[in-house]
């Protein structure tokens, strides 16, 4: 039987297929943030957009209380409870689904499980980045050894740095890094990674737009099969704000231009971490939290 899992962040819906094998069949972005109040809840067109696409996406995969799992993170979480409710009450009704608002602990056990893997003896940070956050998880060999969880996303940057989507970015790749940074000076980490994984869309993202990846040689688990330097990072960060338009960004990912909208912004985030942790070596990934959800049913 099919089965869908969706995932509803603070600004991009994904939706998979479980049948044997997980497939992304769709994703959809909408930027909750815009005029969002946590008490007020998330505005009345974004509502409306988030209802409309529900019931397309109900229609076009016969979605049913039965075969349809929503993981909502990110915005939602910082709701106060009416709010909450109401969202809840409304998928019941509306489309006999559940809105399930998960708690960070409970992603980041998610998260755990979709990087459950044993890497070659390896000291690996994962970081997976969202809207509004950022979980980071250690693993040493097959075992976790710390979670974090960060209060930065790449709305932060967004909405501090205005000039980031024009054709060619108006911001700086190291203004943006050294903003970035200041959020974290109080974060602690060790400096002894072999490597990290950046999760959140990012294998496909770095093959889009060129990034010089390379065979991944520090292990193998049939998944992750590329890598890249930390100074071809930074190199491929500066090709996507100056050498490639936000018009040719969109061009890319026809299916939902506006993912393109977070990309240059996605791309700073993690570099500060990149160089607090000593990182040499870093692999794009694609797997987030419904690969957890899945494997953990296994």
């Amino acid at each position: 039987m099919k089965n869908y899992y969706i995932d509803l962040g603070s600004s991009t819906i994904k939706v998979y297929c479980h049948e044997g094998e997980l497939k992304l069949v769709e994703e959809h972005s909408i930027y909750f943030k815009n005029d969002f109040d946590l008490e007020k809840g998330i505005s009345e067109a974004n509502l409306k957009e988030l209802c409309d696409y529900f019931e397309e996406i109900k229609s076009r995969y016969d979605l049913k209380y039965y075969n349809t799992h929503i993981f909502v993170t990110g915005i939602f979480r910082s709701l106060i409870q009416d709010r909450k409710q109401e969202l809840v009450k409304l998928f019941n009704d509306k489309f006999d689904l559940h809105f399930n608002i998960i708690s960070h602990g409970i992603e980041n056990y998610y998260l755990a499980k979709a990087m459950e893997n044993d890497y070659n003896g390896k000291k690996v940070l994962i970081i997976n980045m969202g809207g509004k956050t950022t979980e980071l998880v250690t693993f040493v060999g097959t075992k976790i050894t710390d979670t974090k969880n960060l209060d930065i996303g790449v709305a932060d940057l967004l909405n501090n740095f205005d000039k980031v989507n024009d054709k060619y970015s108006g911001n700086t790749v190291q203004e943006m890094e050294s903003f970035v940074a200041e959020k974290l000076t109080d974060v602690e980490l060790d400096k002894d990674y072999d490597c990290a994984i950046f999760t959140g869309g990012e294998e496909r993202f770095e093959l889009l737009t060129g990034f010089n990846l390379v065979e991944n040689t520090l292990f193998d688990d049939n998944i992750h099969k590329y890598m890249l330097s930390l100074e071809d990072y930074i190199k491929g960060t500066e090709k996507v704000f100056n050498e490639i338009s936000i018009e040719e960004l969109y061009a890319l990912m026809p299916s939902n231009p506006k993912w393109m909208d977070g990309a240059r912004s996605g791309a700073i985030l993690p570099l500060p971490l990149f160089r607090m942790t000593n990182i040499k070596w870093i692999i794009p990934s694609d797997l987030n939290l419904i690969n957890g959800v899945i494997n953990d049913l296994k």
